[in-house]
């Protein structure tokens, strides 16, 4: 059995859309068990490997993240990291705010010792089918050299070990692919990987996001966040304005009616949901952030990845690596 520990409060939709992606979850797979924290209410059922544990508080999303992890202790958020801190649980899973995740993360789990910065990673969809994992996507601001080295090490041990990618190519994002190209921290960064024993490839434009066979992207937290940003609000934008082409006349709706098959692959190309979620690297235990407005379906496979996280061993292994540094 493998014991994951949810915060039902966090998210757009909490707690309804929590749960219903929590019992999707163990229905479809009998060696899940849920420990689930939530208000009063919050969960209702009596499903025999869902364990229900009332709290008192939850982190709103307009609250400051490291106060809300240090005063509201018995918060949904807080008492799901606790219980991987105190080895109730492999795993957990939020959708609430990103910043008291973190926080939560950082004060209540723990860093790895060795591991200066935790990354945020996430892996973006693209036409490849397999997608990229960028990171950081947005928990440090400002890094230096050994953060972008230490997050590519990170990231290569989850992408081996639980994404199944065997030795997987490592870019650096930068604003060309020669390699004297960017600034202090990307030229240091660039002589770290290049002599490293990592799989990289050089320097990355973002432009190869969607349509690039690497594996991993690296760059520090304020880059990747805004590079996230773009991709998703230009993804948006796109579909939105395809639905609006088609809509325009009878001969368009016609031509819609011919390929909604067609342009449905494409929408379902990009769809977060069926991603899973975010891990947070560098903490000693497996924390994972979905998305913000998960429905059930995006939850029921976040469910599946910290699984999939637990059961990898990829904490040890970048216990491991550090530990040789």
């Amino acid at each position: 059995m493998v014991k994951i520990a949810v915060d039902l409060m966090g998210g757009d939709n909490a707690p309804e859309a929590i749960v219903d992606g929590v019992m999707k979850a163990v229905e479809e797979d009998t060696s899940i068990e849920i420990i689930a924290y939530g208000l009063k209410g919050s969960y209702t059922g009596s499903h025999p490997r869902i364990k229900f544990i009332e709290v008192t508080e939850k982190v709103e999303s307009e609250d400051d993240p490291v106060k809300a992890v240090r005063r509201k202790k018995d918060s949904s958020l807080v008492r799901a990291a606790k219980a991987v801190k105190d080895g109730e649980a492999e795993a957990c899973v939020s959708s609430g705010n990103t910043g008291a995740i973190m926080s939560a993360g950082l004060f209540v789990v723990g860093r790895i010792k060795g591991i200066e910065r935790p990354a945020i990673a996430s892996i973006i969809p693209n036409i490849t089918g397999k997608g990229i994992m960028l990171l950081d996507m947005g928990a440090n601001s400002d890094n230096k050299p050994k953060h972008l080295y230490q997050f590519a090490e990170m990231a290569s041990i989850y992408m081996e070990g639980i994404e199944n990618r065997k030795n997987p190519e490592v870019g650096l994002i930068n604003i060309g692919s020669e390699d004297n190209k960017g600034n202090e921290v990307t030229r240091g960064a660039f002589e770290l990987l290049k002599d490293s024993d990592l799989n990289f490839t050089g320097n990355f434009e973002t432009r190869d996001i969607i349509s690039g066979t690497i594996d991993i992207a690296v760059t520090d937290g304020f880059t990747g966040n805004i590079v996230l940003k773009t991709i998703e609000g230009t993804a948006k934008s796109m579909m939105t304005e395809v639905k609006d082409v088609f809509l325009k006349s009878t001969k368009n709706k016609l031509a819609a009616g011919v390929l909604k098959k067609d342009f449905g692959s494409i929408k379902d190309l990009f769809d977060y949901r069926k991603v899973g979620g975010a891990p947070l690297l560098g903490l000693d235990g497996y924390v994972l952030k979905a998305h913000g407005s998960s429905d059930s379906l995006a939850f029921h496979n976040a469910v599946k990845q910290s699984k999939r996280m637990a059961e990898s061993g990829a904490l040890d292994k970048i216990k491991e690596k550090v530990g040789e540094e």
